[in-house]
């Protein structure tokens, strides 16, 4: 039986947790105790918030480089380093997954690394010698797009495999920068606690399940938490790919909100 673990990250405020940033200090602890939980994968399979394509696009670069995909942070941010070696050999099985899914998909041997996976991996791997891919969005963003890029990957024939689904569980930017009032506070709580019933209960029927994501965008506040969904849709990816209730779900604060990860463990 296939061994693949996977899990929905919540990866923070661009390179701020690996630049040492208080308000990330909770985060930075959890996905370091994760990585301790977790069984030391061959390969690791990041799902980014930060690239959308045309068709679903994995990294096949045996060394990929480096994008600083982000503005505006001190020097250190635009010298940082994750040489973590690329996995053509898994990238050609994610490809050929999606196609024998009836999905177009292609691989891009230039496309670097960007920091929706080095963000968390310089965090949970710091050594950098597990070999990494990205799998990309699909522009347009529609979550039942993603779902089936999920349950595609169901066939994926790899072993020992880390699947990490890099976005973020709140992701209103303009509201990291302005006094939280109670309406806020109750708004950002209303969606995390939709989001962790709707991926952890066990009294769901996985048709309900499947549809409460599809429709996420009528969940309580999702608005407010997603004025744009980039940062949801890798859980989307994720569940596809489990089809069950997640196993685990870890509650953190990040930049003073509420935020969430889950795990399905093999």
């Amino acid at each position: 039986m296939r061994k693949i673990n996977t899990v929905f990250i919540s990866h923070g405020g661009g390179p701020l947790p690996v630049l040492g940033d208080p308000g990330h200090a909770e985060m930075i602890s959890t996905l370091k105790k994760l990585a301790e939980e977790l069984p030391r994968p061959k390969a690791i399979l990041v799902i980014s918030a930060h690239w959308e394509a045309n068709h679903p696009t994995v990294t096949s670069a045996s060394k990929p480089g480096m994008m600083y995909d982000y503005e505006g942070f001190p020097d250190e941010a635009y010298q940082l380093q994750y040489p973590s070696p690329g996995e053509p050999e898994l990238a050609d099985k994610v490809v050929s997954a999606l196609m024998d899914a009836g999905i177009a998909a292609e691989s891009s041997p230039e496309r670097p690394y960007d920091h929706g996976l080095y963000t968390p991996l310089m965090l949970m791997y710091p050594e950098a010698d597990i070999p990494a891919i990205q799998l990309s969005l699909v522009k347009g963003l529609n979550p039942d797009e993603h779902l089936r890029i999920g349950e595609a990957l169901q066939g994926l024939d790899y072993d020992d495999l880390l699947i990490i689904g890099s976005g973020f569980s709140f992701h209103n930017m303009r509201a990291f920068f302005i006094p939280e009032s109670p309406d806020m506070h109750a708004a950002n709580a209303a969606f995390q606690n939709w989001l962790e019933e709707t991926c952890m209960s066990k009294e769901l029927p996985e048709e309900e399940r499947r549809k409460r994501l599809q429709h996420w965008a009528e969940a309580p506040s999702a608005r407010y938490c997603h004025p744009r969904e980039e940062h949801l849709l890798p859980l989307h990816v994720c569940y596809g790919i489990a089809g069950r209730a997640a196993d685990e779900y870890i509650a953190t604060t990040i930049l003073g909100k509420a935020s969430g990860m889950y795990a399905w463990t093999a």
